[in-house]
């Protein structure tokens, strides 16, 4: 039998790795040495994924927007345990609807999903026979038309004929009065385009009201102002869209169908978790559902005055680096109806500044590091500053200095 000497002895021969003796995490811990972590991968690095400073603004293309901390830890710490999908989107809802002013809020894959999902649950109400047989309208009882401003019928209302209904276009009341029919399933607005268009938000709910139609509108890249959040549930729209990965910065496939209670609830039999419908394939999952109420809730609660303060600063320190240069002129605009936030325009004589607005955005998007600005027409481009992190700016204003005077003649 060993004592205790000559088995410390033979046990302290054994190799560290793998032996009595090798330090396990929970050793580890215990004995106070810090737990090794594997380091980080870099995948836009490894892939060859080119990022850059986003001057542009919340382009789709672009990926969005940049999601907050607070909702990339709501995703991340909400991945980690199951629960029912239904059970989230009530709770969310809910919690979205008393921000928004609505009756009932669902959190969508996108705006665009929830034109189609709002459209289909007015189509069908509850009936579940009728939810299955879109987008096949004929012969089965459902309305098929929806009624849309000339100006207002843009590429994004195909997520309205994706339910199998048609465009109707008018321009003005008359044109309303004459178009409305049996088969009219709803009176659809577009935000953006509401300067164009001959009849204005509240006469378009009063007319949907008129003749017994419900009415819609997509917002989906007009916040801020936050306002815009619930002012149109507010004047009466029967739902509301809007994206989630813009200006609120929640993820950037989630969208907010909003509005009323009745309205909601046939659109979520359209949803998964079911099945056998139109919109089954605009799968939205707890993490983005999370994340996105966290990311409304901190929009609503935002400094807006401090943040636009912020972004007229950033803005100006901009516009003083190259208003200065030959042949350059500069103006800053606030868009009034989307993108809605301060935005530079700078111009150039092309006689003094031998460069294209094409050229120069290539020149940015191939210096280091890259930079993406929005094209403002012939010899012109447009920058917006929120979508810069803290610091960039200045970043921006020297890399288009040295762009502008490298030009100049």
């Amino acid at each position: 039998m060993l004592n205790r000497r000559e088995l410390i002895r033979r046990l302290s021969t054994f190799p560290l790795v793998g032996g009595v003796f090798a330090a396990t995490p929970l050793a580890a811990v215990a004995a106070g040495t810090p737990k090794r972590e594997a380091p980080k991968r870099d995948l836009y690095k490894e892939l060859g994924i080119r990022t850059f400073i986003n001057a542009a603004g919340t382009l789709t293309y672009m990926t969005g927007s940049l999601m907050h901390d607070e909702v990339l830890d709501t995703i991340t710490s909400s991945a980690k345990d199951f629960c029912l999908l239904d059970e989230v989107q009530d709770k969310v809802g809910e919690r979205i609807a008393k921000l928004a002013h609505s009756e009932a809020a669902v959190v969508t894959s996108g705006a665009f999903a929830g034109m189609t999902l709002g459209l289909a649950g007015i189509l069908t109400g509850m009936d579940e026979k009728k939810v299955a047989e879109l987008p096949h309208l004929e012969y089965t009882g459902m309305k098929s038309e929806v009624i849309c401003q000339k100006s207002h019928d843009i590429v994004y209302n195909h997520a309205l004929t994706n339910t199998g209904c048609k465009i109707i276009r008018v321009e003005t009341a008359e044109d309303v009065a004459k178009a409305v029919n049996e088969r009219t399933a709803l009176m659809h607005f577009l935000h953006i385009e509401a300067d164009k268009g001959k009849i204005m938000h509240e006469e378009w709910v009063a007319l949907g009201k008129k003749f017994g139609i419900p009415t819609s509108i997509d917002i989906a890249a007009d916040v801020p102002p936050v306002s815009n959040l619930w002012r149109f549930n507010d004047m009466g729209f029967h739902f509301v869209v809007i994206s989630g990965g813009k200006a609120m910065r929640g993820p950037q496939s989630a969208g907010i169908l909003m509005g009323k209670k009745e309205v909601i609830a046939a659109a979520r039999l359209h949803m998964p978790p079911r099945g056998a419908n139109i919109g089954r394939g605009m799968k939205v999952n707890k993490e983005e559902i999370l994340g996105m109420y966290v990311a409304v809730e901190k929009y609503v609660n935002a400094d807006h005055d401090k943040e636009w303060k912020e972004w007229e600063a950033s803005i100006a320190h901009i516009q003083n680096a190259v208003k200065v240069l030959p042949g350059v002129t500069t103006e800053v605009h606030v868009p009034p109806l989307g993108n809605h936030t301060p935005t530079l325009r700078i111009t150039w004589d092309k006689d003094k500044v031998k460069t294209s607005d094409k050229d120069l955005k290539d020149v940015l998007r191939n210096g280091s590091p890259s930079i993406e600005v929005g094209g403002g027409g012939e010899n012109s481009i447009n920058v917006t500053v929120f979508m810069l992190k803290p610091g960039q700016e200045k970043i921006v204003a020297t890399r288009l200095k040295e762009v502008l005077t490298k030009a100049s003649v």
